[in-house]
């Protein structure tokens, strides 16, 4: 897996103060997509030991929320078996730290996935220019969702989450 940033002290990509792994590879393409330099998944830096540590170190700190894996697409071909391996060690590690998840897939497609569980929070969908709102919490455009993906597990359908 290839990556292009590792964000600290984030306050834009999920509640509270969080660290944001923005990985490479992403095959939706948005129109106006605020990271198309994420679009292709060879480039970009080598996901290796030493940015493991470095977003561990960041979840040591108290007032650190959480993760949030963004790009590109975490559930790109490229990276989900690392995204996976990484949700499951930090939710096993930290288990009071959230995981967020940004995908252009619909919550439909993914809510299968085994390690599903291992993420607190879901926007999917796609960006859309002609839906986009700068008043929207955490997400550009009017058809993304932000899901509690508990909440959604135990009910069998997307319940939003409660912002």
């Amino acid at each position: 897996m290839r990556y292009h940033n590792i964000t600290k002290d984030d306050m834009l990509n999920g509640e509270g103060l969080r660290v944001v792994l923005w990985v490479s590879g992403c095959t939706h393409h948005c129109r106006e997509c605020q990271n198309p330099v994420t679009w292709d998944e060879t480039v970009g830096l080598i996901f290796d030991e030493a940015a493991k540590k470095e977003l561990f170190d960041q979840l040591k700190k108290d007032y650190i929320s959480g993760i949030t894996f963004s790009g590109g697409d975490p559930l790109h071909p490229a990276n989900i078996g690392e995204i996976e391996a990484l949700a499951k060690e930090i939710k096993e590690t930290y288990p009071g730290k959230t995981i967020w998840l940004y995908t252009g897939s619909q919550w439909e497609e993914i809510k299968d996935l085994p390690w599903i569980s291992y993420l607190d929070v879901v926007v999917d969908g796609e960006f859309v220019q002609e839906k986009k709102d700068t008043q929207l919490r955490w997400r550009g455009s009017e058809n993304q969702r932000v899901i509690d993906v508990k909440k959604s597990l135990e009910e069998e359908k997307a319940i939003l989450y409660d912002i």
